[in-house]
């Protein structure tokens, strides 16, 4: 793949970001900063880098998010915010056995989506007696 101007721009982004922007957010930072990129020139080079396993694109409710990453990894998504973060998460060898038990398939490899909020923060009163 040519990594033109436009599409080294789009990754700069994303890599200093480290987070999950639509292509909407994209368009509106890179001009932000001026760095003049078009819509149209934002999605096409976002397909681009992701039909070629550069970036990841995650299926939202409302609408495409492009991470930085496309390795495999799994998410946290805050129930609250919903905000995105990248997790590296590695399953016990005997649960993944489990699951092949259970189904018949060998597991190559895994990602797993996570939901929640933020825990309060716990009081840190300690009693010593």
């Amino acid at each position: 793949m040519r990594l033109s101007r436009q599409r080294r721009m789009v990754l700069d982004l994303l890599w200093a970001e480290k987070s999950h922007l639509s292509a909407r957010d994209i368009f509106e930072k890179l001009n932000d900063q001026g760095r003049h990129i078009g819509h149209t020139s934002v999605y096409q080079n976002l397909e681009a880098l992701q039909s070629a396993g550069v970036i990841e694109c995650l299926e939202r409710a409302n609408g495409r998010l492009y991470g930085y990453r496309a390795d495999p990894h799994s998410h946290l998504t805050c129930s609250q915010s919903g905000q995105i973060l990248d997790l590296d998460v590695l399953l016990p060898a005997n649960l993944l056995q489990q699951i092949e038990a259970q189904t018949g398939f060998a597991i190559e490899s895994y990602t797993l989506h996570l939901s929640g909020h933020p825990r309060p923060a716990l009081e840190k009163s300690v009693h010593l007696g």
